[in-house]
């Protein structure tokens, strides 16, 4: 792996920290310890949810692309799984922060953002390691 990917790798390792800090704020929100309305819940969970798995996903595709000749393009477009591990979930819990929201607010966007980097980066990585593949 590349110094890049191994500051990124340690980076996004560094980010699980605040996941293990947003569960235990949705442990008290589901304990009644944080007053909240259903939407709040919801979407709380959602976004702890969507932020750990996408970690994951993340740190998996680096890992991929870091062992594969894959190219350059794939590379850079793939670490958008990582980019959608901030954008998703930080939609889901800015986008209804407040006292009792009736619906998210314009934040909603980030998980649109999201889930679009997540796509460009999954699809760009899939396809740089099977041109990697077929070339080796």
């Amino acid at each position: 792996m590349t110094s890049a990917s191994l500051i990124a790798a340690g980076v996004v390792l560094l980010t699980v920290i605040g996941i293990a800090y947003g569960g235990t704020f949705l442990l008290r929100v589901v304990n009644g310890g944080v007053p909240t309305n259903e939407l709040q819940r919801s979407y709380f969970r959602a976004g702890h949810a969507h932020a750990g798995m996408l970690v994951t996903l993340g740190l998996v595709v680096l890992l991929l692309l870091g062992q594969a000749d894959v190219p350059g393009w794939s590379y850079t477009l793939g670490l958008g799984v990582l980019y959608s591990a901030i954008l998703m979930p930080a939609g889901f819990f800015l986008s209804v922060i407040g006292r009792d929201p009736e619906r998210p607010n314009g934040l909603k966007a980030l998980i649109w953002l999201g889930a679009a980097s997540l796509v460009v980066g999954v699809g760009s990585a899939g396809i740089g390691l099977i041109v990697a593949g077929a070339s080796g």
